[in-house]
């Protein structure tokens, strides 16, 4: 994925709804992308479902990660 963070300023949402597991890999990478589109000024919206949000959490990264229940909420945030 992060080949198509290289023309910034992207939003971007991805959308983790039926996702049932993420490990730490997974979490890294998710940071990795925050990062990336923080650093250019960008937004980087996760949509996320009860067990990826448990998940955060656990680690103590929702308030890094800008977690969203659902796309639509996701798409205001970009317009914000």
């Amino acid at each position: 994925m992060s080949q198509h963070f290289d023309e910034p300023p992207l939003n971007v949402i991805l959308d983790l709804s039926k996702i049932d597991f993420i490990d730490s890999s997974g979490l890294g990478a998710l940071v990795q992308l925050a990062k990336r589109t923080q650093n250019s000024g960008a937004s980087f919206q996760i949509v996320s479902n009860p067990r990826v949000t448990q998940t955060v959490k656990l680690v103590r990264l929702e308030s890094f990660l800008s977690l969203q229940p659902n796309v639509d909420t996701a798409i205001a945030n970009l317009k914000e």
